[in-house]
């Protein structure tokens, strides 16, 4: 698949479409591809592929935390695999973060298929119970250290299915290359966008627990991420309110080099998301925007726009001083037809004064030795990942039968965390 990366030889027709988004691979009603069990399997890709399962929480006490894995692969170096975490205390501002680089990864563990995965630092345990109100769950243990300890359950409600854009083995990809039977790369995301977990976190011998919305996300970058993604922008809005609400997104924008005419027309940015209300995902979203071509106001619209950016000193990018999401599609509810649509805006702040920062995180500073080798990001650029978390409030309306109050409009209050990732 990635034979390219080492081959001399162009394509024939240089001017050739060399991106194939997800976002145009589906009609506007066939968006909604219900996850298969092998979608949340690990694939542990070889070639130069980065993996990654990550679980947000949004805890009722005004929290965020961030558990991941990431399983990296360059080349023909062995793989390289971290457990992070990362806690945000809203009010008080405490920050904690750890990654660790874990030994003997093993996925699947004995007696388990491959959508569980151990290692001697920690284990994420898949269970599947039918019929139940939570018919999957992960349990999640870590032992960072000896003052860091993790343990959390992640429970998917059955009214809320994970997704991927479209259905079928070719749901979810973006494609990288001319022809996408022999991609040059891939980028994909298999979401739960909306969980109940429950859990505690021992810190520096002091034991808290946390419960309250969260989702769960697993992608795949399968290609040199310097070469795949110019920029990235995430969205997570979470609510208890109304019977569960959660609005997501997920965009890249294109490097220069893959775009509709080949190497030079890039700048395209691909962006994917969902709409929970009610307790219920009721819609999936997917658009691309085309570099010199207009957005329209057709029937679905996922969009993420950074508004009033600033220069950064500390970082040499404009930081968005607001963010905007806009969300609409159709139903995928057989009972409650009809259009779907939200809107949600955040005050960031300026470099100066900020509202809601986690943290810059200087990415070179965090990835593996080897895959920064690997990378060879050219020279001059440094990439950082902006990290929020902020009380939000989002516009929301569609189908009277989904939940009470949706045709004329309901105000949600949650919080939403959201990163913007400037690559080069």
């Amino acid at each position: 698949m990635f034979s390219s990366i080492f081959s001399t030889s162009p394509p024939v027709d240089l001017n050739a479409q060399n991106l194939h988004p997800v976002s145009d691979a589906f009609k506007d009603n066939e968006l909604f591809g219900q996850l298969e069990p092998k979608d949340t399997e690990w694939t542990c890709a070889g070639g130069f592929a980065t993996e990654t399962q990550i679980f947000y929480i949004s805890a009722d006490d005004g929290s965020t935390l961030m558990l991941q894995v990431i399983h990296s692969s360059v080349g023909l170096w062995y793989p390289t695999i971290q457990f992070v975490f990362k806690f945000y205390d809203s009010n008080t501002k405490q920050i904690i973060w750890k990654s660790v680089n874990v030994n003997n990864f093993v996925t699947p563990p004995p007696g388990l298929d491959k959508r569980s995965s151990k290692s001697d630092e920690f284990s994420i345990t898949y269970k599947h119970t039918p019929g139940s109100d939570h018919p999957e769950s992960y349990t999640i243990r870590a032992n960072l250290g000896v003052d860091l300890q993790l343990s959390f359950d992640i429970e998917r409600p059955a009214t809320v299915p994970g997704w991927k854009v479209g259905q079928g083995p070719n749901g979810g990809f973006s494609y990288f290359g001319p022809d996408p039977a022999k991609a040059e790369g891939y980028a994909i995301h298999r979401f739960w966008p909306h969980c109940k977990a429950t859990g505690h976190v021992i810190s520096a011998g002091k034991a808290a627990t946390y419960q309250g919305p969260s989702m769960m996300v697993q992608a795949i970058q399968g290609m040199r991420p310097n070469l795949l993604a110019a920029s990235w922008n995430f969205g997570n809005f979470q609510s208890a309110e109304h019977g569960g609400i959660s609005a997501i997104q997920m965009e890249f924008k294109t490097c220069d080099s893959h775009g509709r005419k080949g190497a030079g027309s890039g700048g395209v940015w691909v962006n994917v998301g969902s709409l929970v209300v009610g307790g219920k995902l009721v819609s999936v979203t997917a658009e691309t925007k085309w570099p010199g071509e207009a957005l329209g106001d057709g029937p679905v619209i996922s969009r993420t726009t950074h508004l009033n950016g600033v220069h950064d000193a500390d970082t040499g990018y404009k930081q968005p001083q607001q963010v905007l999401w806009e969300w609409q599609g159709p139903s995928i509810l057989a009972d409650a037809p009809g259009a779907v649509k939200a809107k949600l805006q955040v005050d960031l702040g300026d470099p100066a004064n900020p509202k809601g920062l986690i943290e810059k995180v200087d990415v070179l500073a965090e990835i593996p030795y080897v895959l920064k080798m690997a990378v060879n990001y050219v020279a001059g650029t440094k990439p950082y990942i902006y990290q929020w978390y902020n009380p939000a409030t989002l516009s929301i309306s569609g189908p009277e039968s989904v939940t009470p109050g949706l045709s004329s409009g309901l105000e949600v209050s949650g919080f939403v965390f959201n990163e913007a990732s400037f690559i080069s």
